[in-house]
């Protein structure tokens, strides 16, 4: 029996619920991003073989409250391949803070310990390359701040749901909950 060496196992091991080496990255997940605090580039493919609740946010609005319903989502569902991604929009004009101001709110009101990516444009024209493939995947553009995006396993569908639409409503948790029960 041949043994594999213990660095190649810890690099396996090290991967994201559902990301095993080999698996080709969904073309809707192949995106680059900045992410908070730690100022470091980061591919979303990493989140491959995951069922992914991708929501713009703002500190400033109406809806920020559902950070709250987010970070629970992020806790009960985590373990289970659920992740969880937040991207910090000013397209609004309700988002006035940057970086570490950004992430300190989130992490001292909400308890935030979901991934944050840097401040980018997430509708119209100007939109970052992630929100434009969300967009033409859907069919479905932020009107609004906590616009939400679930995307299957396989990263070939995409659902939106709407501002208003609570991160743990039960609408919410059962496209989750069957989404995390299909194999892609």
């Amino acid at each position: 029996m041949k043994f594999l060496p213990s660095f190649f196992l810890l690099g396996l091991f090290a991967l994201p619920l559902g990301a095993r080496a080999g698996e080709a990255c969904p073309p809707l997940l192949d995106h680059e991003f900045v992410r908070l605090p730690s100022g470091k580039t980061e591919n979303l493919c990493q989140y491959r073989g995951q069922v992914i609740l991708v929501v713009n946010t703002a500190s400033r609005c109406g809806f920020t409250p559902q950070f709250e319903g987010l970070q629970k989502l992020h806790k009960q569902y985590r373990g289970k391949g659920l992740a969880v991604l937040g991207f910090p929009s000013n397209d609004f004009d309700q988002e006035p803070d940057q970086g570490k101001e950004l992430t300190n709110f989130c992490k001292l009101n909400y308890g935030v310990d979901f991934p944050m990516f840097e401040k980018s444009i997430v509708s119209g024209a100007k939109a970052n390359s992630f929100y434009q493939a969300l967009t033409r995947a859907s069919g479905s553009s932020p009107r609004w701040n906590f616009h939400k995006y679930l995307i299957t396993r396989d990263g070939k569908t995409v659902v939106p749901l709407e501002s208003r639409v609570e991160p743990d409503s039960r609408e919410v948790r059962t496209k989750i909950e069957a989404m995390l029960e299909m194999r892609g």
